[in-house]
């Protein structure tokens, strides 16, 4: 039996997750897989088995927490339908190549490849110059394809729904407004976060030492908990989103990547931070 406090972890977290999904365009990996991490290590499961556990169950709650604020997105009309369909169909069939190199690796080479991708992509945002001022946003099938592999195999890689590195790409590369990026980011993670839950618990089906309720590297208990409160929590974030100016929006975004890059290279664990 979960132990009370852990499913009252989970509630609270599951709330963070759906706030920071829609008020970012982010699945809230940051704040879910550290958690999940921590419970799954306490009550005895071995660390890679947990940090695999941790990314697929992370993958199935951003699903429906993507759709949650997928909806709310198209009603302020910031969702670009026809890219994120392209690049959310080629993003779903790369999964499975990233999830499969995820489930040889060990899980400390997957949380430094990880944090070590998002320093980056909150530094080169940072120092950019990111905020449209006119024009289309870029709409060539060919580039959403190519960066739908890349998407695609990364979801897989480390357990996230894409939007961390999406929402950069899209500013800076493709032309989006931020409050563009994050709904059409959104929009694409119920693709990304689909494929990738599929193939986490394709890749841990014969798996030894899963957690009781899993059905592969998916814990299906905590998924339930985060889920729940994650799904209308969503609703709220993009509410804030479209309060909040784009120039604010985007610092708070690199804000978020710096501290979740820090936070899975172990930066805070070596300093002895309780953050």
């Amino acid at each position: 039996m979960i132990p009370l406090i852990h499913i009252l972890v989970l509630l609270v977290t599951g709330s963070l997750v759906g706030l920071v999904s829609g008020l970012l365009g982010v699945g809230g990996c940051f704040i879910m897989v550290p958690v999940q991490y921590w419970i799954l290590t306490g009550i005895g499961i071995d660390p890679t088995i947990a940090i695999r556990v941790a990314f697929g169950t992370n993958l199935l709650v951003v699903f429906p927490t993507a759709l949650s604020g997928s909806f709310r997105h198209h009603k302020k009309e910031v969702v670009l339908w026809r890219q994120a369909t392209i690049l959310g169909l080629t993003s779903m069939a790369f999964t499975f190549a990233g999830a499969y190199l995820a489930s040889i690796l060990s899980g400390d080479v997957l949380k430094i490849i990880f944090g070590s991708a998002i320093l980056l992509g909150a530094l080169r945002m940072a120092t950019a110059h990111p905020i449209r001022v006119e024009g289309e946003a870029h709409a060539s099938p060919t580039t959403y394809i190519l960066l739908g592999v890349i998407f695609g195999f990364v979801t897989g890689l480390i357990g996230i729904g894409g939007g961390v590195l999406m929402v950069p790409l899209m500013v800076i590369f493709l032309n989006y407004h931020m409050h563009e990026a994050v709904g059409t980011s959104t929009a694409v993670m119920i693709f990304t976060s689909l494929g990738g839950a599929m193939a986490y618990i394709l890749y841990g089906l014969n798996a030894s030492g899963l957690p009781p309720y899993s059905i592969g590297y998916v814990n299906l208990l905590q998924w339930i908990l985060l889920a729940g409160t994650s799904i209308p929590m969503a609703q709220l974030g993009v509410h804030l989103a479209h309060k909040i100016h784009p120039k604010s929006l985007k610092w708070i975004f690199i804000i978020v990547m710096v501290y979740m890059g820090l936070k899975m290279i172990g930066i805070f664990s070596w300093l002895h931070l309780p953050i």
